[in-house]
């Protein structure tokens, strides 16, 4: 059973947001936009006003006459409820379900202590005990915030996550192992047989004891002793982790990177138990504030994949980030929202394909220059224009904003070339804000060619109509050199018969050479359209 919709109303900075959500949720925004306020409202929902807490606190601008509403609802109820472990709650929620497989429950300010269900838009009562049932029907909530420490978090109790996590797989290994059933055999032998001398002497202590007792409470009419069997529980209450990575030192000696990558560890590990073992009753509700915390890049991409493996059976995960990381790779049932605040209310909003490149890029530092990333692209025929351009840049254009040169590479025709280099611009944010910013430096194409040259032209209209295309007055830009003589190379420019006897390493050498003897009024002259293409790519380009 997942969450499907969520509403929210007067709580905090969320005056008033609704939306729906698939089982791998992504919440970006900058600091201080409201997105664990988000979380905060749903651990409010399972768990209602924490002890010493003041709900006027959390009202929207603390106004005590607003109405605070969490709503949640879900799909998958029927399943939910099939798995619940108490029978009187099973009955209680199938009854009020009435065969319907989706359900809203709601938590206000006006009631606190209880939630309300409805079913097709009507409220229900299941009856007595309802709140208390609920809790055997909804997901587990776990919610990890920034907060949260290992030594906070993976200690043992019975109301922390790793503790609860740990306790059930212990209880799943004990139940099918073989030596625990025997022990559990024996122990009912020698505590529970009403034959064995162990019972018989509790029975005798009992009786002592009784006797002793009726001389004060005259209607004493029994002392029983019993030893109750062993809680999974006890087994954990003493367990510590150790980590070698080197050096074995205690979880709780290691850096901050080290444990909260740990408490991440385990709770993938309990899920993928619990696949493993068939046991995919309880689902669980994770939030993670901020994942990515002390996590290099790779690391974050490697968490990324699997918390969402959480989410692909019962389990949902909801993720706060301020990560590029999280956001640029698509999964499937990924849903990627964005928080922002605006005069003290923050909006959640969904993210779509086409503003998801504003996103990382936003996240990333909304400047290139913060980012390591160019100002703007050119994209180049292949090697020999890489190795002109960027030597004639360095050497007279180095205040420019910052151009990356790509090449399209490769032996296959000029169209297929040039559309493979305006992907490999556009890879580093999955969708490109440079969109109406690249440059494209192309080869006059021979008869062959013109016909791919056309369609694609065709095909991305936007590039003659920005002015983002740029071509070469010949087939070969060598045949665009100056003319002019030397002993290495004899003449810089190339006819059309020498150009195609030439190898793709002579051609790079004489780029090489042209880059870094040309002077800059020969590149402006004779190279026009190339010094052009570089002009509208500095002018297109990203302020700093």
């Amino acid at each position: 059973m997942k969450i499907s919709k969520v509403k929210v109303e007067n709580f905090r900075s969320l005056q008033s947001v609704e939306f729906a959500t698939t089982d791998f949720n992504i919440l970006v925004g900058q600091n201080n936009c409201g997105k664990t306020n988000f979380f905060e409202a749903i651990e409010f929902f399972f768990n209602g006003l924490s002890r010493g807490a003041s709900i006027t606190d959390l009202k929207y601008k603390r106004n005590s006459r607003l109405e605070i509403v969490v709503e949640l609802e879900f799909t998958g109820a029927l399943g939910g409820a099939e798995i619940m472990q108490n029978p009187s709650n099973k009955t209680k929620i199938l009854a009020a379900l009435a065969g319907s497989d989706t359900v809203s429950f709601r938590r206000s300010s006006n009631d606190v202590a209880k939630r309300t269900m409805s079913v097709n838009g009507k409220e229900v009562s299941p009856g007595t005990g309802f709140d208390k049932a609920l809790n055997d029907f909804l997901p587990k909530l776990e919610y990890i915030n920034t907060k949260q420490y290992y030594d906070a978090v993976a200690k043992f109790s019975k109301t922390t996550p790793i503790g609860i996590m740990l306790s059930g797989v212990l209880s799943i290994i004990l139940e099918k192992n073989p030596q625990y059933l025997a022990f559990q055999k024996k122990f009912n032998e020698l505590f529970e047989d009403e034959k064995s001398a162990i019972k018989i002497q509790f029975e005798t202590i009992g009786k002592s004891v009784k006797g002793y007792l009726e001389k004060q409470f005259p209607d004493t009419t029994k002392v029983r002793f019993e030893v109750s069997p062993p809680a999974f529980e006890d087994l954990l209450k003493n367990f510590s982790t150790s980590i070698d990575d080197g050096v074995e030192t205690s979880a709780e000696e290691k850096g901050d990177g080290m444990q909260r990558a740990l408490m991440l560890a385990i709770i993938q590990a309990y899920a993928e138990f619990r696949r493993a073992n068939d046991d995919l009753g309880k689902s669980f509700l994770f939030l993670i504030d901020e994942a990515e915390l002390h996590l290099h890049p790779t690391a974050q991409r490697k968490l990324k994949n699997v918390l969402h493996s959480l989410s692909v059976e019962t389990d949902q995960v909801f993720i706060n980030t301020h990560s590029s990381v999280f956001v640029a790779d698509n999964l499937s049932n990924q849903s990627l929202f964005k928080a922002e605040k605006i005069e003290g209310v923050t909006e959640i909003i969904p993210v779509d394909e086409g503003d998801k490149p504003y996103v990382v890029f936003e996240l990333l530092g909304g400047s290139p220059s913060d980012i390591l990333m160019p100002q703007n692209f050119i994209i180049v025929e292949g090697l020999s224009e890489y190795e002109l351009l960027s030597r004639v840049i360095k050497r007279f254009y180095s205040d420019k904003p910052n151009i990356q040169i790509l090449r399209a590479n490769g032996d296959i025709d000029q169209a297929e070339r040039t559309i493979n280099a305006i992907e490999k611009a556009f890879t580093p944010i999955s969708g490109s804000i440079y969109k109406n910013k690249t440059i494209i430096l192309l080869d006059l194409p021979s008869a062959q060619k013109k016909g791919g040259f056309d369609q694609f032209l065709d095909n991305n209209k936007h590039l003659r109509a920005n002015s983002q295309v740029y071509v070469l007055a010949q087939r070969d830009l060598e045949q665009c050199y100056p003319n002019k003589q030397c002993a290495t190379y004899g003449n810089w420019q190339k006819s059309q018969e020498e150009c195609d006897g030439m190898t793709g390493r002579k051609k790079k050498q004489l780029a090489k050479y042209v880059g870094a003897n040309i002077s800059q009024i020969e590149f402006e002259t004779d190279l026009k359209v190339c010094f052009e293409a570089l002009s509208k790519a500095w002018e297109l380009s990203f302020e700093i």
